[in-house]
């Protein structure tokens, strides 16, 4: 797994690319997936939090709360831009980081001066990460670049 910076370090231009369709419309967006007590998958829009070398949320009390501190696995995908399909997504673990000094740090690279009190935070560690790109709309297949953390030991 990797950190938000170190996976910026190793795939700049990847990084580059996530962080501008992240980031698309003035704040940070993705759709979550994570995975229900009962192994069904679950997806959910989010706000994220991204600094130069962490990836954040804050989560609201509810089921994507509930399944991160059950079972950390993500996948966080951008929103689609309206011109064309490009697409990015990571994948890997999100661990409860709710400390005085990491919603600080969050909050630096978040589109409110504050999160609430209940809203819990999370950092999401990647394994993986994709990103495809199209000339056009209906292209088929499009450009991917992946990227996979090195195993650590």
């Amino acid at each position: 797994m990797a950190s938000w910076g170190e996976f910026a370090a190793a795939e700049p231009e990847l990084a580059a690319a996530g962080k501008k369709l992240f980031t698309q419309y003035g704040l940070g967006l993705a759709f979550i997936a994570t995975t229900g007590a009962d192994g069904a998958p679950r997806l959910h829009p989010i706000t994220i939090a991204l600094t130069d070398d962490q990836l954040y949320a804050f989560i609201v009390p509810g089921p994507k709360q509930h399944d991160l501190q059950r079972d950390g696995r993500y996948m966080l995908h951008a929103l689609q831009p309206e011109d064309i399909e490009d697409e990015f997504a990571v994948a890997g673990r999100a661990h409860f980081a709710d400390t005085p000094d990491e919603r600080a740090k969050a909050l630096t690279g978040y589109h409110q001066p504050h999160a609430a009190a209940d809203h819990l935070l999370f950092r999401f560690d990647i394994e993986k990460a994709m990103l495809a790109t199209y000339d056009y709309r209906g292209q088929w297949p499009p450009a991917y670049r992946r990227w996979r953390a090195p195993a650590t030991g």
